[in-house]
């Protein structure tokens, strides 16, 4: 039986996400939470659809198991540093719809991003969560 890379899974993850799928990866994300460390990666796509799809994955799943979306935290926390404001924008995102002290932490430090999208993003964000 072959054995599918981390890499093509991942991909395959994106293409699933992209396709609307999104209850395939919810049960995934639950069999395995070790996926939860994938979704930086899994954000960090150029298709809208994907990232679109992160969102609804993780109001899902911060419904079904909010203890386990923590996991994700440092992995979005990485996209915080990529040169690309879109994806600032959206791992803020996700990590205001995980919530908890430690995400809320991460989109603090992102007050004074150069970019005007990005501060409105945690702005609206804090906002929430207030």
């Amino acid at each position: 039986m072959n054995e599918v890379d981390d890499a093509e899974l991942k991909k395959v993850m994106a293409d699933f996400l992209e396709l609307g799928h999104v209850e395939n990866i919810i049960a995934m994300y639950r069999h395995d939470p070790r996926y939860y460390d994938w979704t930086g990666e899994i954000l960090d796509d150029e298709r809208f659809a994907v990232r679109v799809g992160v969102s609804v994955l993780f109001e899902e799943l911060t419904r079904l198991e909010p203890e386990q979306t923590q996991r994700a935290v440092p992995s979005l926390a990485v996209l915080l540093q990529s040169e690309s404001a879109n994806i600032r924008g959206e791992a803020i995102g996700v990590l205001g719809i995980i919530g908890g002290e430690k995400a809320i932490s991460q989109i603090r430090a992102m007050e004074n991003d150069p970019s005007p999208q990005v501060r409105e993003m945690v702005d609206l964000v804090l906002e929430e969560s207030a």
